[in-house]
């Protein structure tokens, strides 16, 4: 039987298994999992901080440096895949869950895409390190209104 979005059961379960570990990681790394308990000793405020250069470094080549993403982000491109999106709060990175944010960006977007959909996102496992990606994408979350951060929190949560 196939899940949604052309994954099979079992592929479901080993990206569930991966997320969990992921987590497991930032855990052991004694890091804040976005959206849930928080690290006294590292703030949201000195994660953003980080994540700015990184963030500038790494991803506003095709994320744009406002978070603004590509032109025409959802009009697919001769390749078959679709420019990089926006991070902003007109794009669609907080309707996801932290984890799965994390994922992708750990270990690139085709490991998670449907079946039949070619993905453009890189991974960044062995060139950042866990607490750099976190550092990223809580720098790209406190840039958007808190009204989004708060949507996204609650998305965060009902995944766990």
């Amino acid at each position: 039987m196939t899940a949604r979005r052309g994954l099979t059961r079992s592929g479901l379960w080993i990206a569930g298994a991966g997320v969990v570990a992921v987590i497991g990681v930032a855990g052991y790394l004694g890091l804040p999992v976005l959206g849930g308990p928080r690290n006294a000793e590292v703030s949201e405020a000195t994660l953003a901080a980080e994540g700015q250069p990184i963030y500038g470094e790494f991803c506003a080549s095709c994320h744009g440096a406002d978070l603004e993403g590509q032109p025409n982000w959802r009009t697919p491109l001769p390749t078959g895949g679709l420019p990089a999106p926006p991070h902003d709060e007109n794009g669609h990175t907080w309707h996801h869950p932290d984890q799965l944010l994390f994922a992708l960006t750990k270990f690139g977007g085709q490991r998670s895409a449907p079946a039949g959909f070619q993905s453009n996102m890189p991974p960044f496992e062995g060139r950042l390190s866990d607490r750099e990606i976190l550092a990223v994408l809580v720098y790209i979350r406190s840039r958007w209104p808190v009204a989004i951060q708060e949507r996204q929190r609650r998305i965060t949560e009902r995944a766990r």
